[in-house]
């Protein structure tokens, strides 16, 4: 995978951002197109917007592939999008592993075939001593999902006497969930028009800066990043402050 020399926006860079990758079915309707050739369109997307963050130092990049929810879209689809899914581990990890990325799949992987399983088990393993950008694949993933987890989790460490109910706090959830060893998403994009986050890292994301575009995600290419990264990088994070103490702290 080549990488282009691509400069940083003027100002801070997010240390991670998440994506919602949406819009792949409506790209391919609007070119008289079967919906999975929008879903193999969207794999470019997925290619460039990679080697965008590997060049300008982007530390993680979260893309929502396949949502807990989307069980529910037409079989053939559903059956598609994980053939995509396996013929993109097949191709991509080598690639990705020499350009030095971590692959992570988050999400409840039970319900995929042996065969997916494996080549997730594989291109993680094969990529776990990566120094590079670290690449987080969410696939049958849902917010609810991972708090729920977390939470009985914690609740078996209560059964065995290993917690109190009164030792559970906000910090101790966070290690409970599926990024707990990365930073929170500083940058929410979210393709094809739709303003919402669609159960997507709900814990993680209560102080992401969200950006909305109407570009269908195929069409999501380095200038597209370059403008979110742009908007990012123009806004003032306060965290509960004003924003007069952020300023005074900028400055000391």
């Amino acid at each position: 995978m080549s990488v282009p020399s691509v400069p940083a926006p003027d100002s801070r860079l997010p240390r991670h951002v998440a994506i919602i990758m949406d819009g792949n079915g409506r790209w391919a309707k609007q070119r008289y197109l079967p919906r999975p050739a929008g879903h193999r369109a969207g794999v470019g997307a997925v290619r460039t917007t990679v080697e965008q963050c590997i060049a300008i130092g982007v530390e993680v990049l979260s893309l929502f592939a396949f949502s807990s929810e989307n069980w529910r879209r037409p079989e053939q689809e559903v059956t598609l999008l994980m053939e995509l899914f396996i013929a993109s581990l097949e191709r991509e990890t080598q690639k990705l592993h020499k350009n030095g990325v971590r692959m992570r799949i988050i999400g409840d992987r039970t319900r995929f075939a042996p065969v997916l399983r494996e080549k997730i088990d594989a291109a993680e393993a094969l990529t776990a001593g990566n120094q590079g950008l670290t690449l987080v694949i969410a696939a049958n993933y849902g917010g609810r999902w991972d708090i729920t987890e977390a939470t009985r989790r914690i609740a078996a460490d209560i059964e065995r006497g290993a917690l109190r109910s009164a030792d559970i706090t906000a910090g101790l959830i966070e290690t409970h969930l599926a990024l707990a060893d990365l930073p929170e998403p500083d940058l929410f994009i979210r393709t094809g028009g739709e303003q919402r986050i669609s159960n997507f890292m709900l814990w993680q994301l209560a102080y992401t800066e969200l950006y909305f575009t109407p570009l269908l995600w195929p069409d999501f290419d380095e200038q597209a990043f370059r403008d979110a990264l742009d908007s990012f990088a123009g806004r003032q994070r306060r965290f509960g402050f004003t924003g007069e103490q952020v300023e005074n702290q900028k400055n000391r």
